[in-house]
């Protein structure tokens, strides 16, 4: 038994002993078969408590399953009054991330018309004194699988895509590293070629498929080809690779959306990223 593992059974023992734990849930990547699952996974676990208030006004129990060496602390006014937060980092370097629930609130999920996401994710009832999740639904594990874009989703992404790289190509041609690297990091990396990328590679899997968060299962999907020239988007701190690794961003996105457009029978912008390269051309031979 793994010390992940070890965690989890020492957690299962407190909370069946301990009578102000009414139920006890294991969620995410651990009980969701999509997901890729290492020695760095997490354990999230939702508890809940006859007496909330009481545990949330002294985290000594966290101390139950090992020295804690990192600890958040995240109130029930952080989600709307749902819920609170743990999140703990052990000194066997098992993290646990625990939800902390009244019976009220959890009884609100529980009926409620939708079952929230972290639960179609995936959910394992470990605990349950009272019949507490009796009515819980069956996960469907359909939240983390890539959705089809509609044309206009399509259209709207590809032009705020080229639009933005107007940004860093004046940030670069200002010598404003920090800027350029919000705009080509925080939105056109995550905001736009990251969906793109998903799409490109769900189109030839049935829409039946996730690549998990943030492309963390990119590299298995793709070719060694596309592979590199997503790698060549990414740049250091020096201006003149930013402005290689934006004309990277460039090639590469041309030939992910036609590809996709091609496949979905959308239109691409063919026109708009045509103009937009010309702006590239004038703002860097500007300086």
């Amino acid at each position: 038994m793994d010390s992940r593992d070890q965690k989890l059974q020492q957690i299962l023992e407190w909370a069946t002993a301990n009578d102000d734990v009414r139920a006890m849930l294991l969620t995410s990547s651990l009980v969701n078969p999509y997901a890729p699952v290492d020695q760095f996974s997490d354990l999230d676990i939702e508890l809940v408590f006859s007496d909330l208030q009481k545990v949330l006004n002294d985290d000594g129990w966290l101390s139950h399953f090992g020295k804690v060496v990192a600890k958040i602390a995240e109130p029930e006014t952080v989600f709307n009054g749902k819920h609170a937060m743990r999140m703990v980092l052990y000194d066997d370097y098992v993290k646990v991330d625990f939800k902390l629930y009244s019976v009220s609130k959890f009884r609100e999920d529980v009926e409620n018309d939708e079952l929230p996401e972290d639960w179609d994710i995936g959910y394992k009832v470990l605990v349950d004194k009272d019949r507490l999740t009796a009515d819980l639904k069956p996960a469907s594990h359909q939240v983390s699988l890539i959705k089809r874009p509609t044309a206009a989703e399509f259209e709207q992404k590809l032009n705020d895509f080229w639009w933005d790289m107007t940004y860093v190509a004046k940030c670069l041609a200002r010598d404003n590293i920090f800027y350029a690297k919000f705009m080509s990091e925080d939105n056109m990396r995550t905001g736009y070629l990251v969906p793109i990328i998903e799409w490109y590679i769900a189109v030839d899997h049935g829409w039946n498929m996730t690549t998990n968060k943030h492309g963390r299962l990119f590299k298995k999907y793709l070719s060694p080809e596309i592979w590199q020239k997503i790698e060549a988007t990414f740049s250091g701190s020096d201006i003149q690779d930013n402005w290689r690794a934006l004309i990277a961003y460039a090639d590469l996105v041309r030939e992910l959306g036609t590809t996709l457009a091609d496949k979905l029978s959308y239109s691409y912008p063919g026109e708009l990223e045509n103009n937009i390269r010309q702006y590239l051309v004038f703002v860097k031979a500007s300086k």
